[in-house]
């Protein structure tokens, strides 16, 4: 079995990019790991968390794109990460409704 060359320069964008992302990564691995003790604490079955988990962590990696949209720094995406994964996608679906109806009545 051939194994992959090592290789530096490699090792030092993936180090690179990891220091660049790793709010964003955090964040949707906290969403997805509190999600996932949320629904076990909570009673829930086992496909819930297998479907419940992954959509939170995503959930919250694609938010944690939007917080400079929204002039919120990046570096509080772990924050949000886990708020998204104690809410949940329901929780978190009404909140975000809520505060863009709220928006768009200012306008």
């Amino acid at each position: 079995m051939k194994h992959m060359p090592d290789r530096p320069d490699t090792w030092a964008w993936l180090a690179a990019w990891l220091e660049n992302n790793w709010p964003t990564l955090y964040a949707g691995f906290l969403a997805l790991v509190i999600a996932a003790l949320r629904v076990m604490y909570g009673g829930g079955t086992l496909r819930r968390m297998l479907i419940e988990a992954p959509l939170c962590g995503t959930l919250a990696l694609s938010a944690s794109h939007g917080l400079a949209l929204l002039g919120i720094p990046t570096s509080t995406a772990p924050f949000f990460g886990g708020v998204i994964g104690l809410l949940g996608v329901e929780g978190t679906r009404a909140a975000a409704k809520k505060f863009f109806n709220r928006k768009v009545e200012q306008l």
